[in-house]
């Protein structure tokens, strides 16, 4: 088994090109259409933290991470106490990464100081959220420094065992993360008696079983358990009881990852390089009919237009965006009226939509809006858990009703109807699985009203299909 990369997991994420045939009508103007031109130079060359290493040949490598400081926030964490290093996260303005945007330092301090039984803490790497692909270079490209954070973490909040829950198709990113425990083992930074300080951490890989509810954190901790990952009734919250039903923080990857910077040059420092409520840099997922896919490092509260046009390389010749998603399916469309919108958990609420992973995916005017919210109903619903009747049967309904309109079946009645639907499954679920539906259907009837009445009274849709064997069927069960 060789190290080297696969192309397979390491190339960037973009959406299809839509065919090149002509559609037999065309449409009404789109809301907010407009053209992006791409720049003629490349991205500025700005400082790098969480993705120093990842152009440095193998920077996945201890030895190599050494000689690039790592490690050395680990030794100036262990000479300070765990409520310094809790209080330097608050003052951070860490949010989580995972999409929910928790305050981190606050997270931490429900962990009760005290207990009976050992203190877990529990990686969220499941990042199932389409569209959404940052933390999987984190484990592939620099898997040292998340586990350094992950110690580091430990050791303010003295916890003895990590779980790393990873979606089990990342095959490589379980084997480069499962490398690097092992080097760390034999290095002394895992193990009994950690760089002499009588702290004892150990690190485990879990691979998941591929079901999208295990990113929510309780259903992701069902799983580990061996269980259906099946989201729990909160309270008691996972800092009480949690995996194994004791203490238990859950942060995402790129959270983790942030940690040795924030012990490395402060708190405040970190707080600085973002917006109010929402320090430090983190990663930004480019996908759809763009220049440059990818992912990319930049401040918290950059704005979306530039990051398409200066990180992006805006829209690919020939093609006008359309609309954009923010932070993962799961979050509102918005038009390019708001590519001013800055990404922070507070101004994309503002904007009308919500950050989530911060993974952006880009849509041109050949996107048919029906056909995307069909996709994402027909996904919710083969994602769903099945424990609550609205998400279970509402997904469901949702996904039929939206495939009669793309299919040419649909009534005008039927847009009141799935925005009836979208109220009765929004908080009325367990988890947010049921949100993650009803928000973006929702937004895209809003949003694109004209569209979907027009699909109505054309008895059809006059899109591009997406493929070449999606041709025949423009919808799942068209």
């Amino acid at each position: 088994m060789t190290d080297e990369k696969p192309k397979e997991e390491t190339q960037e994420v973009s959406e299809e090109e839509p065919t090149a045939e002509e559609p037999e009508k065309k449409p009404l103007p789109k809301p907010g259409a407009a053209r992006a031109k791409a720049p003629k130079v490349a991205p500025k060359k700005e400082e790098k933290y969480l993705s120093r290493l990842f152009e440095v040949e193998n920077g996945h490598d201890l030895d190599v991470y050494e000689k690039h400081g790592g490690y050395q926030a680990l030794r100036k964490a262990m000479k300070m106490s765990g409520e310094e290093i809790i209080e330097e996260v608050k003052k951070s303005n860490l949010r989580g990464r995972g999409g929910a945007g928790f305050p981190c330092g606050i997270k931490w301090s429900f962990l009760p100081k005290e207990s009976d039984v050992p203190k877990y803490l529990v990686i969220n790497a499941d990042e199932g959220e389409p569209g959404t692909f940052k933390d999987r270079y984190l484990m592939v490209l620099d898997p040292h420094r998340h586990i350094e954070g992950c110690i580091i973490a430990a050791w303010a909040l003295g916890i003895r065992y990590c779980y790393i829950f990873v979606r089990g198709e990342m095959q490589f990113a379980i084997r480069r993360l499962e490398k690097a425990i092992k080097q760390c083992y034999e290095k002394g930074y895992l193990g009994k008696n950690i760089l002499g300080s009588g702290f004892d951490f150990d690190i485990y890989v879990h691979p998941g079983a591929g079901a999208y509810i295990c990113g929510e954190e309780t259903g992701l901790i069902e799983g580990l358990e061996g269980k259906s990952g099946q989201p729990r009734m909160k309270p008691p919250f996972p800092a009480v009881v949690g995996v194994f039903q004791a203490p238990t923080i859950v942060n995402n990857v790129e959270t983790i990852s942030s940690i040795p910077f924030i012990i490395e040059n402060g708190g405040e420092w970190f707080a600085e390089m973002g917006i109010e409520k929402n320090g430090g840099p983190k990663l930004y997922g480019l996908s759809g009919p763009i220049q440059r896919p990818g992912v990319y490092e930049a401040p918290s509260g950059i704005t979306v237009g530039e990051l398409l046009e200066r990180y992006g390389g805006g829209m690919l010749p020939g093609h006008d965006l359309k609309a954009y998603i923010p932070g993962g399916s799961s979050c509102a469309v918005l038009t390019p009226d708001k590519l001013d919108a800055e990404m922070g958990f507070e101004t994309m609420r503002e904007a009308g939509s919500s950050m989530g992973t911060a993974c952006i995916t880009f849509m041109d005017t050949d996107t048919c809006m029906v056909r995307v919210a069909a996709r994402l109903a027909h996904f919710y619903h083969h994602e769903s858990c099945g424990q609550c009747t609205p998400c279970r049967e509402g997904t469901g309904w949702a996904a039929k009703v939206l495939d009669q309109i793309e299919a040419g079946t649909g009534r005008r009645e039927d847009l009141d109807l799935l925005l009836d639907m979208c109220d009765n499954i929004q908080g009325n679920t367990i988890c947010a699985l049921g949100d993650s539906i009803a928000i973006p259907v929702r937004s895209y009837i809003q949003v694109f009203t004209e569209e979907f009445e027009e699909h109505i009274t054309r008895r059809g849709c006059w899109f591009p299909a997406w493929s070449r064997r999606q041709r025949q069927a423009r919808s799942d069960a068209a």
